[in-house]
C-alpha cells in the first residue's frame, strides 16, 4: 500500500475514533461537526523520544522512526515525535529514567535493561528459556500481558507498549569451542540480565559492555565471548573477525521485545484519538521491525559463514544445565519478589500451552520444510 493510500486509511480510522470520542465526551467539539472537522480542532503536540539504540543499528533504531512517522501520518502531522540517538539527550541506558522524571515524553528501549531496578522488568523483553516471538505477541496482545506489565510499570510513572522484536537471537561469538558445560567455567562473556546471572551460576564471568566496546575487548582477549543480537547486526559489528565460533540458540533470548515507554502524566490527558494513534503506530512498528530482521538475517548469515564464521550448536548437556540453573534463579527470585512471581506465573502458563500447541502443527510443518531445505529442495 502506498504512503498516500495508507495515510488516508489511517486518518479515516482515527477520524472515526474522534467522532466516537466526541459523542462520549472525551473530546468536546460540536456534535454536528463532520469527522474531518473534528480532527482539525485537535491540538498540536511535539514530543521528544530518546532511543537506547545507535543509528547504525538501523533495524532497531529504525523502529523508533517507523513509530514517529506513523503517528505523524495518522494525525496529519498534528502529533510530531522527534527521535534522538543515545547521548543526544541522555545516555542509552538512562532512557527509562528520562521518561520517569519527564526529561522527555517517551523513549524507545528494552525493558530488561532496567532489571537491576527490579527483575520484573525483564519480562517485557526476554527471559532465559522464555517465549518465542509469536508467543510473546500472543501474551501481550491477547493474553493480558500489556495490562499486566503496565500495572508494574506505573510504579515508575510510565506506560509501556510493545515496540519491535528481534525474534530468536544467536548465542554469541566465542574464541574457543563450548564442548560441555564445564567450558563455561571462567569464561569472560559480554552478557547481561538474567542470562548473565544464569551463566554466573555455572562459573562464567558475565561482563557488561556497550556494543561499541565489545569488538576491541574480544580482539585484545579481555573477553572470551560476546552475545549481541543476530547475523544482521553482528555482521555490522565485525565480531567474526575476532571470534570465529558462532553459537546458537541464544537461549536467554528466544525473542527480544522492545518497548516504547511514555510518561504517564503526558499520556493520561491526551485526546483519545491521539492515544489510539500511538497504540496503532506502536503495533505497526512492532510488526515492521520483526519483518525486517526476518528478511535481513538469512543473507547476513550466509555472508558470515562465507567469511569464515563457524556455526556451532550448544551441546544438549550445556542447555540442560542452563535450563536447570534458570529455573533455580527464577524460583529464588519469585520467593523474594511478589511482582516477579505474578508475571512469571502467567508467562509459565503461556509457555506451557503454546509449546504444547506449536509442536503439534507448527513445528512439525517447519521441521519437514527444513529437511527439504537441507536437501536443496526449496
Amino acid at each position: 500500500m502506498g504512503n498516500i493510500n495508507r495515510r488516508k486509511v489511517l486518518q479515516a480510522t482515527v477520524a472515526g475514533v474522534a467522532a466516537t470520542a466526541a459523542v462520549t465526551g472525551s473530546v468536546r467539539p460540536s456534535a454536528t461537526l463532520a469527522a474531518p472537522a473534528i480532527a482539525d480542532v485537535l491540538p498540536v503536540f511535539k514530543w521528544r523520544m530518546t532511543s537506547s539504540f545507535p543509528k547504525s543499528l538501523d533495524t532497531i533504531y529504525g523502529a523508533g522512526d517507523v513509530f514517529a512517522k506513523t503517528v505523524a501520518e495518522i494525525t496529519d502531522n498534528r502529533f510530531q515525535i522527534q527521535v534522538f540517538a543515545p547521548g543526544e539527550i541522555v545516555p542509552g541506558l538512562q532512557a527509562l529514567d528520562a521518561v520517569s522524571n519527564a526529561t522527555v515524553e517517551c523513549c524507545h528501549t528494552a525493558s530488561y535493561y532496567y532489571w537491576g531496578k527490579d527483575p520484573t522488568f525483564a519480562f517485557g523483553t526476554a527471559v532465559p528459556f522464555g517465549l518465542n516471538c509469536r508467543m510473546q505477541n500472543a501474551w501481550m496482545y491477547d493474553g493480558g500481558g500489556i495490562d499486566l506489565l503496565n500495572d508494574f510499570y506505573k510504579r515508575y510513572g510510565v506506560l509501556g507498549l510493545p515496540a519491535g522484536n528481534t525474534g530468536a537471537q544467536m548465542g554469541g561469538w566465542y574464541r574457543k569451542e563450548i564442548k560441555s558445560v564445564d567450558d563455561f567455567r571462567g569464561l569472560k562473556m559480554r552478557i547481561g540480565g538474567f542470562g548473565g546471572a544464569v551463566l554466573a551460576r555455572l562459573g562464567a564471568q558475565p561482563v557488561q559492555l556497550p556494543g561499541a566496546e565489545v569488538y576491541g575487548a574480544l580482539e585484545k582477549g579481555a573477553l572470551d565471548a560476546a552475545e549481541w543480537v543476530g547475523p544482521y547486526d553482528d555482521e555490522k559489528l565485525r565480531f567474526q573477525d575476532v571470534a570465529k565460533y558462532y553459537y546458537y540458540p541464544g537461549w536467554w533470548e528466544g525473542q527480544a521485545m522492545l518497548h516504547f515507554f511514555i510518561n504517564l502524566e503526558q499520556w493520561t490527558p491526551l485526546p483519545k484519538p491521539y492515544q489510539a494513534a500511538i497504540k496503532a503506530a506502536a503495533c505497526h512498528a512492532n510488526t515492521v521491525m520483526t519483518a525486517r530482521y526476518d528478511m535481513l538475517n538469512a543473507g547476513a548469515l550466509r555472508r558470515l559463514v562465507k567469511s569464515g564464521a563457524e556455526l556451532r550448536t550448544f551441546p544438549v548437556e550445556a542447555l540442560e544445565a542452563c535450563f536447570a540453573a534458570t529455573t533455580a534463579v527464577f524460583d529464588e527470585t519469585s520467593a523474594k519478589n511478589a511482582d516477579f512471581k505474578r508475571v512469571y506465573q502467567r508467562m509459565k502458563e503461556i509457555r506451557a500451552d503454546n509449546y504444547m500447541w506449536f509442536q503439534v502443527a507448527e513445528a512439525t510443518n517447519d521441521t519437514f520444510m527444513m529437511l527439504q531445505s537441507r536437501k536443496a529442495g526449496l
